[in-house]
């Protein structure tokens, strides 16, 4: 794309952003980016629990059913936790949420990727659908016992890596933040996992900022 169409382009794209999410799902992450950028959305409730992710709607503009997706006003549509996260910070760099720096932006891929890749697909994955991974009943406990020795162990690396910074990249929020997000909304609020203080103590952090509220109110997450 030339610099001309680019600028031309970015002039209006910004407020015509769709965003696909299923209440509590791991769009939640991207949700909380949304409000933190503090940019025009439109937020669409795809109901996965109904399996309104395979409706052919849906289907026809993500063929992974699967969510979040972001779609442009472009025609584009974006899939994947962390290349949602990479764009938008990037592409709202006054913001502040983009890493500055190669060895930061490398450093956000490496805790988003770790997030996704083994806290959520290898760890929760196993504690909320057992049944994908032994398909006999007697087997779902120990599935999620592993699931549960994943999610914690992981954690545990998350923590020794955080030391006493405020956000998992220093002092200021940044994209991978939103990853983390989400995955500490499962293991303490949903899980009630018994996890590290200074990991714990970052979620509340997180949780008690205006955007997270405003993410819970609008995806109808209630605490008791």
């Amino acid at each position: 794309m030339s610099e001309k169409s680019c600028c031309a382009w970015s002039n209006d794209w910004r407020s015509m952003m769709k965003f696909y999410y299923s209440p509590g799902a791991c769009s939640i992450g991207i949700h909380f980016l949304l409000e933190e950028l503090a940019v025009p959305y439109e937020a669409v409730r795809i109901a996965i629990k109904d399996g309104e992710q395979f409706k052919p709607d849906y289907v026809g503009l993500n063929p992974k059913s699967k969510v979040p997706a972001l779609a442009r006003d472009d025609g584009s549509v974006l899939t994947e936790f962390a290349a949602i996260a990479h764009w938008l910070a990037y592409s709202f760099p006054e913001k502040g949420l983009a890493p500055s720096g190669l060895e930061n932006g490398v450093r956000a891929i490496e805790i988003m990727d770790y997030a996704v890749a083994t806290i959520h697909m290898q760890g929760f994955s196993r504690l909320f659908r057992p049944a994908k991974f032994a398909p006999s009943e007697a087997d779902h406990a120990w599935v999620q016992d592993m699931g549960r020795e994943i999610v914690t162990k992981a954690f545990g690396v998350v923590s020794e890596s955080f030391g006493d910074n405020r956000f998992i990249l220093g002092d200021r929020l940044s994209m991978a933040d939103s990853s983390l997000f989400y995955v500490l909304f499962w293991a303490l609020d949903r899980q009630k996992l018994d996890l590290p203080r200074n990991v714990a103590d970052y979620y509340a952090r997180l949780r008690d900022r205006p955007s997270s509220r405003k993410v819970f109110h609008d995806e109808g997450i209630v605490f008791a």
